[in-house]
């Protein structure tokens, strides 16, 4: 298995424990990662404010450097909202042609072209169909059995790409979960909003959001990430997120390569976990067990 890598701004920054994360777990696992040289941001979401068509150039630049790389045709992703950007990408210059023309009008100031080779991979979606739970499940050394975790999927790598999960009933994460031997928590809020960058603009419409979702992952010991954003959203504002819901919603929040590297028994120095803001004693004292 050897994939580009692009890791994105957010896994330079605030989500670097996501990061280290998934290098020690696709190391672990045999994969290789190959670095994305002079990458840029892909936009995030806020360049399609002030041009759809630069909202497509930044991602698409990315890609193009991707296809200078000799024969890799995949391109692994972590971050959700990289991914929807490269994604989009991908599918819109399969479909609109015309789309593909302006944009390497544009590549072409860099002496690139983009030609569509490229396929764009959410880490989930590696982990799943590439890695698969069986191979995983060869690869643990310490059972999570005394955790219960909730899945949360979010929203960009499932929408509007359904391309590895059903968006309004994601269960693709389970059997990774059930080969590391952590009980799964059911709940029907694995595909809601978090409300993303409302905690920035309407931060009453992100916090009733994350409130639903930390009181509804009442009974888990960890709520599991594969997105930067929700990541920050669910453990950065729980203590607004209990003075709303008039309850203590506290809980660990940890990314689902974190989690499958504990199994593995990666140290948590290997994993980033010193980096998370949301480790409770609960989720530690359950790890020593």
């Amino acid at each position: 298995m050897k994939y580009i890598y692009y890791q994105g701004c957010s896994l330079e920054g605030t989500a670097r424990e996501y990061d280290i994360s998934t290098r020690a777990l696709m190391q672990a696992a045999g994969a290789e990662l190959v670095e994305l040289p002079d990458w840029t941001c892909c936009g995030a979401s806020a360049a399609e404010p002030t041009s759809f068509l630069l909202s497509l150039a930044l991602p698409a630049r990315n890609l193009a450097k991707a296809e200078q790389m000799g024969d890799i045709r995949d391109i692994l992703v972590p971050c959700s909202a990289c991914y929807l950007n490269l994604k989009r990408v991908e599918e819109k210059i399969r479909t609109e042609p015309e789309i593909l023309d302006k944009l390497n009008t544009i590549l072409a100031e860099e002496h690139l072209e983009l030609t569509g080779r490229m396929r764009v991979r959410h880490i989930l979606d590696v982990i799943i169909n590439d890695v698969g739970a069986e191979s995983i499940r060869s690869l643990v050394k310490k059972k999570l059995n005394h955790l219960v975790v909730a899945p949360y999927y979010g929203c960009q790598c499932l929408r509007p790409y359904p391309v590895f999960d059903d968006p309004e009933r994601p269960q693709s994460m389970e059997p990774i979960l059930d080969a590391v031997g952590a009980g799964i928590h059911v709940w029907d809020m694995g595909g809601r909003c978090c409300g993303a960058s409302h905690m920035n603009t309407k931060m009453e419409v992100g916090i009733a959001l994350v409130s639903a979702i930390l009181k509804n992952a009442r009974g888990a010991d960890a709520v599991v990430t594969v997105c930067p954003m929700c990541q920050m959203n669910l453990e950065s504002f729980q203590n607004k997120a209990s003075r709303v819901c008039k309850e203590d919603v506290t809980i660990s929040v940890v990314y689902l390569p974190q989690l499958i590297g504990l199994a593995l028994d990666l140290s948590e120095t290997d994993l980033g976990l010193n980096l998370n803001l949301s480790i409770t004693e609960k989720f530690r004292n359950k790890l020593k067990s």
